[in-house]
Formats: C-alpha cells, sequence, structure tokens
C-alpha cells in the first residue's frame, strides 16, 4: 500500500514538472507584442501609399502558456477600408475619396484569446494615405555590367515585352524617367544568350507592372579586327621553264572575327600565286591571285602588279 502512494506522489510530481515548466508558475505575466497590420478593400482606382501605420503595438495579460500560443501564431489585425472609411449609407465606393485619415484602432477587432487582457495599444489610432491610381506604359531598356572577353561585343538587347505599363501614385509615376530591368552581367559571354530578369523598380510593393518579369536577348558578336600580313611568298605555277618574280612576296590587310584572325591554322590558308600556263620566255607584267578563307575580306594589296622573267 505503501508502496502505491509513493507510485502516486512521483506520477504527480512529474505531471506538476510538465504542467509548470518552464517558469514553475501559474501567474499571469505582462508582455508587448508587434502585430502587423492587412489593409483589405483598397479602392480600385486608389493606392495605398507608404505613409501608412503598418504595425500597432500591445501590452497583454496572461498565463504564460498562452503567449507561448500567441508567440506561435501569425497574429495580424485587418482593416476593411470600405467599411471604416464609407460615409454613405447605401455603400457607394465613390464617396471615399483621396487624402489621408485616422482609423481608430478596435481592440474586439484583436484577435486574441477572450483569457487575454489587453492592456494598452500603441497607437490608438492608424494613419494612412490614399492616392489616386496613374497609369502609363514605358519602353523597356537593359543595362549592362561587366565586360565581355576581348573581341567581343554586346549589342543592344531585345525585350519581351518591349513595353511595360506601370500603375502607381502620380508622382511615383513621373519620378521614372526610363524603365530598367536589373543589370546583366556580360563577363564571359561569348555567345548570343537568353534570360528572364525583373524590371527594376524602386518601390515594387507600390508601383505594378502588367509585366515584372522581362525575357531579354543578348546578341553577341565577335568584334571585327584587321591584320596585315607580310611577305606572302607569290607561287609561280604551270610552267616548265625557269622564272622568276619581282618582287618575289606580297602584304596583304585582312578583316574578319577576332577568334579567326588569331587561328594559325586558317591563316596559313592565305597565299598567293600566278598562272605561268601558255607563257613562253619573257619579261611580263602581272597580278598575283590571292587565296583568303571564308569569312575574312581582304582590304588592301600591295604590291599591285609584279615583273615575272621567264627565261
Amino acid at each position: 500500500m505503501r508502496k502505491s502512494w509513493q507510485t502516486i506522489l512521483v506520477l504527480l510530481f512529474v505531471i506538476c514538472i510538465t504542467l509548470c515548466f518552464p517558469g514553475c508558475t501559474t501567474e499571469p505575466i505582462e508582455t508587448d507584442l508587434l502585430i502587423p497590420i492587412d489593409y483589405a478593400n483598397i479602392p480600385e482606382d486608389m493606392i495605398l501609399t507608404d505613409f501608412h501605420t503598418d504595425t500597432i503595438e500591445i501590452k497583454i495579460k496572461a498565463h504564460p502558456r498562452l503567449i507561448e500560443l500567441i508567440n506561435t501564431k501569425n497574429t495580424r489585425y485587418t482593416v476593411d477600408l470600405y467599411t471604416d472609411l464609407e460615409f454613405d449609407p447605401a455603400g457607394d465606393s465613390d464617396s471615399i475619396e483621396t487624402g489621408t485619415y485616422l482609423i481608430p484602432v478596435e481592440e474586439e477587432r484583436i484577435p486574441m484569446n477572450p483569457s487575454i487582457r489587453i492592456l494598452n495599444i500603441n497607437p490608438s489610432y492608424l494613419n494612412i494615405q490614399l492616392e489616386k491610381k496613374e497609369k502609363k506604359i514605358f519602353r523597356v531598356t537593359v543595362p549592362y555590367i561587366g565586360n565581355p572577353p576581348t573581341g567581343y561585343i554586346a549589342l543592344e538587347a531585345a525585350a519581351t515585352p518591349s513595353t511595360v505599363e506601370l500603375t502607381g501614385t502620380l508622382d511615383q509615376i513621373n519620378a521614372i524617367q526610363q524603365l530598367k530591368t536589373k543589370p546583366i552581367d556580360l563577363s564571359n559571354a561569348k555567345e548570343d544568350f537568353k534570360k528572364e530578369i525583373p524590371l527594376d523598380l524602386n518601390n515594387p510593393e507600390l508601383i505594378s507592372a502588367s509585366n515584372p518579369i522581362i525575357v531579354v536577348t543578348v546578341p553577341i558578336q565577335q568584334q571585327l579586327v584587321t591584320k596585315k600580313i607580310t611577305d606572302i611568298p607569290v607561287r609561280l605555277m604551270n610552267s616548265s621553264y625557269k622564272a622568276s618574280l619581282e618582287p618575289p612576296g606580297i602584304t596583304v590587310t585582312i578583316k574578319g572575327p577576332f577568334e579567326t584572325l588569331g587561328n594559325k591554322i586558317i591563316l596559313d590558308q592565305i597565299y598567293s600565286f600566278i598562272d605561268l600556263n601558255g607563257l613562253g620566255p619573257g619579261i611580263y607584267v602581272r597580278h598575283a591571285y590571292i587565296n583568303i578563307p571564308v569569312n575574312l575580306i581582304m582590304t588592301e594589296a600591295a604590291p599591285q602588279v609584279f615583273t615575272l622573267k621567264i627565261e
């Protein structure tokens, strides 16, 4: 019998520890809570500017367990602008005008357990400002940062859509001189690429866009550079006679993509020759033929003519 009572006492002790920990007290305590505010039913033709109260602070008194539960819940205070600002008994929304308003905070609208006592609310009035919506269509531009590798350039990007309608207050819309996307980094870009990127808005929570995400196509091209190749031997072809040429070589200037002009294998394909077929002994003045690989352009050659001697 005595052992049974000991078991019961141990169980009661465990239950007490479980219910009372942490704090081991049942006395109510006071604490402060910061509650976010949600504004609902903003008139369709108006904007709630950033000059508004977005939180309220309340002091409460409750059992520690209840306070712990509050801290784990998403407690919010909702303001219905049609209800709080509608002065027309018929409920006509047109009676709500632009301007600055003070809306009282009502304790009964704060979602709290009835066992929780609200001691203080700060502020007691919410400050809001309503302004008329303004709309304007802007052309989208795409700024670049960084540079492509040497020998490459980026052309102007194509934005899809190319224009976007923004909605905001008159001051907000007038403050936008140029509508840009977030910048695109060109580092290491050697070929065309496409990317989705957001608009760069100072107050995206206040200014709405018909298309907040833009598909950007960036064209990358190799730069065209010039290169001079000197003393290319002029070959003499199709003759059984002994022949000599003065001068023996030709210098050409070619233009083409950066990487192509840096490729020795391609440059080795450039050669010059004169066809001697049908020519007998004598002295001749002839032009030289020059073989230029595809994608390269010859812009200059010197000399223009050669003195050919066949013996």
